[in-house]
């Protein structure tokens, strides 16, 4: 008598967290490709102090999940060597302002290294940094630095904002033959969504936006940690008789000028909201381009609702500092008041 064997039963779509999605994109990646190398302070032992790498170690040896010293600078020059001889190392930087002792190595060699090899040496190296505020974290544990990545020409800057695309974003950064600096919000660290690490849902590529919510009166403009913030403006302007589409970005760089130039081309109005401050921040480059390609569209000027211009404050102020509902509806009034005057 022939035996069947049964079929494994289906993983039903459960809740999991934005951590568990990107761990788990981790140790997918390193599971199909052995290229793929961890290396970080404490990811290996500890599981790194947001646990995202728990359990890599243990699977794959610290050979393949390796914790290093603490030397940021050290860490990336290592992965920079790795990556020219073949490897994929994804390295992580425990919190954001612990990565500017990294940053010369970035800037003069990661960023560089394909254009100065005429595209013969690309750097398949991905950079994971943790950012933003709303953790109630203390100086250099809450810096919003996706400017700076911003401006450094030759590297792709990536943030999700939610658990779908937590994953997807970080399998694809893996997979890319150019660096990418793959910016981790900490306060959605623990949101969740249901999600089947079995059959993960599909997601849009690097260098594509997604409208979150589609709207008439106006865009918000926005992407990782402001996301929800929007979301939830978008929700209680309707009180106002207001409908607001919300834009994830998704990409930084490449920006996908595309989509949200759209959104706006419908909308008329558009407010940009990040946790980064105003003045040299993401949202000047973001207004500036979407007024360059929608001028003839807008019924107001672009807005932004950003951070002050001050260092990240202590904890007890931050709530201060972040963009809020209130701030970004703050920004809808305005638009309407400009629009009728």
């Amino acid at each position: 008598m022939t035996t069947v064997a049964a079929k494994p039963a289906a993983v039903a779509a459960k809740p999991a967290t934005m951590a568990q999605a990107l761990g788990r994109a981790l140790h997918d990646a390193m599971a199909e490709d052995p290229a793929v190398h961890v290396m970080g302070e404490d990811v290996g032992t500890l599981g790194g102090v947001f646990r995202v790498t728990d359990g890599l170690a243990r699977e794959f040896g610290d050979d393949r999940c390796t914790d290093t010293p603490l030397a940021e600078a050290g860490i990336l020059g290592t992965a920079v060597g790795m990556a020219m001889y073949g490897l994929r190392p994804v390295v992580e930087m425990q919190f954001d302002a612990f990565a500017y002792p990294a940053f010369e190595q970035l800037v003069s060699h990661v960023a560089r290294m394909r254009n100065r090899t005429k595209g013969r040496m690309p750097l398949p190296l991905t950079v994971r940094v943790p950012y933003g505020g709303g953790i109630g974290g203390v100086e250099h544990h809450s810096d919003s630095s996706e400017a700076y990545y911003m401006a450094t020409p030759g590297i792709h800057v990536v943030t999700p904002a939610t658990v779908a695309d937590a994953y997807g974003l970080l399998r694809e950064s893996i997979a890319s033959d150019d660096p990418v600096v793959f910016l981790e919000p900490k306060r959605l660290y623990w949101s969740k969504a249901d999600w089947n690490p079995e059959h993960p849902l599909a997601v849009e590529p690097i260098g594509r936006a997604v409208v979150r919510r589609p709207g008439r009166s106006a865009t918000l403009i926005t992407y990782g940690p402001s996301v929800p913030v929007c979301l939830e403006a978008a929700e209680a302007a309707r009180a106002e008789g207001w409908d607001l589409e919300v834009v994830d970005l998704r990409s930084l760089v490449p920006f996908d000028d595309e989509t949200v130039c759209a959104s706006v081309r419908r909308t008329g109005r558009a407010v940009v909201v990040h946790e980064s401050g105003g003045f040299g921040g993401p949202g000047g480059e973001i207004a500036a381009r979407v007024t360059e390609r929608c001028f003839h569209h807008l019924e107001a000027p672009v807005l932004r609702v950003t951070g002050f211009d001050i260092p990240y404050p202590p904890p007890m102020l931050e709530r201060h500092h972040l963009p809020g509902v209130d701030r970004v509806l703050d920004a809808v009034a305005r638009l309407q008041w400009e629009a009728e005057s």
